[in-house]
């Protein structure tokens, strides 16, 4: 068997030892040979024997030069796969500051203590609008983008480009998240009295039945896809199989439900049913005076002369209402929170909550919609007057 290791002489004299090892094939098929070179003989055997026993047993990681940078834009079109447009979109959003801040690092040779200070800068430096740029971003942001990037190093590792995740123990440290908590001013959705508020005052609105949709739990991207064949107005039951959603809120999306749990069913509370057949008969009017400039395109937010709302034109709706009536600026989805919490807290089980809400986990469910309050324990605090055997009433 021919010697492997060849020896090499410079042009300046000096002895070298070279080999090419087989180190698999890439992606396409291909061989990949790396070539060694060391100073002794020795070296050159070792290395060869390491690579040739890292191969057997699976563990072997060819040398690249692929940045961070590089990889992610690759992990994103992988993730085109298994996620929606509106989705790839939300994850490269995130990983802007990633690419700015470490994209040039070469995959390879990115540590963990790198990744930390990236996280720790991003915290204390990371806002780029919606205030002043360069000061805090929310921990909540950073632990968003800390989760994408800790599923696309995850993912290299699969393909074996690293041999270990390097952002597996990165966090946001525990004084960073109790400087966010101390001076992040988190907007709460709208109480009980806020919410009938809210309603009496747009009883007379055009748009009176798709706000109340929101006001059952349903995403703005679910009532505005919602279809007037997708409601039974004799039996008094809603299905949510298409929505209608917002890509950089310019573009209208139309497509499936985001989970096989969010295409669902639900039984019309009184008050929507009723102030659907109000918009039903409404559209009708409003179709027979337009006459052929109407356009029946069979959603139910639509404007007089039937072309679709999207969620931009439903919230700007809103908060001209929210304005009017003298409310707190709240978001639609935000309504969701003070659906699911009235739900809960009226004793619904959590198996329905969840269904309600598009869900498939209930712990999840109320882990993110069901915030509870001091008002909200009242109840608690009038069974301890019992408890004690007071009167809470002789105290007012």
């Amino acid at each position: 068997m021919p010697d492997p290791v060849k020896k090499v002489v410079l042009q300046n004299g000096v002895v070298r030892y070279r080999t090419v090892v087989d180190a698999g094939r890439d992606e396409s098929g291909r061989r990949i040979q790396l070539t060694i070179t060391k100073d002794t003989k020795k070296e050159v055997l070792a290395e060869r024997a390491r690579i040739i026993a890292q191969r057997s047993a699976g563990s072997f990681i060819a040398p690249s030069k692929i940045t961070l940078g590089e990889w992610l834009d690759q992990w994103l079109e992988y993730k085109r796969r298994d996620v929606e447009e509106t989705t790839i979109r939300t994850y490269r959003l995130a990983l802007v500051h990633v690419v700015e801040r470490i994209g040039h690092v070469r995959l390879q040779e990115l540590s963990e203590q790198q990744l930390q200070d990236f996280v720790d800068e991003t915290v204390a430096t990371g806002r780029r609008k919606g205030g002043e740029v360069g000061t805090r971003l929310a921990v909540s942001t950073v632990e968003g983008i800390l989760t994408r990037l800790k599923e696309a190093l995850g993912r290299a590792v699969v393909r074996k480009l690293i041999p270990v995740n390097p952002a597996q123990y990165v966090r946001v440290s525990l004084a960073d998240k109790k400087t966010d908590k101390r001076d992040r001013t988190k907007v709460e959705p709208w109480s009980v009295v806020e919410v009938q508020t809210f309603v009496r005052g747009i009883a007379e609105d055009r748009l009176f039945a798709p706000l109340l949709l929101s006001l059952m739990g349903l995403r703005p991207a679910e009532v505005c896809g919602q279809r007037w064949t997708d409601i039974n107005l004799e039996d008094g039951v809603l299905s949510i199989t298409v929505t209608r959603t917002m890509i950089g809120n310019h573009r209208v999306l139309e497509k499936d439900t985001k989970t096989a749990s969010g295409e669902r069913s639900l039984p019309l509370p009184q008050a929507p049913w009723e102030a659907l057949r109000r918009l039903r008969a409404q559209q009708a009017a409003e179709r027979l005076a337009a006459g052929e400039a109407y356009t029946d395109s069979g959603y139910v937010l639509v404007n007089e002369l039937g072309m679709p709302l999207n969620t931009r034109h439903l919230r700007e709706h809103a908060y001209q209402l929210m304005a009017a009536l003298g409310l707190r600026r709240v978001r639609l989805y935000d309504a969701r929170h003070a659906v699911l919490k009235a739900l809960a807290l009226s004793g619904v089980p959590d198996v329905i909550l969840a269904a309600w809400a598009g869900h498939t986990n209930a712990a999840f469910t109320k882990r993110k919609y069901v915030s509870i309050g001091a008002e909200d324990m009242r109840a608690a605090a009038d069974a301890l007057d019992v408890f004690h055997g007071g009167d809470r009433k002789a105290l007012l």
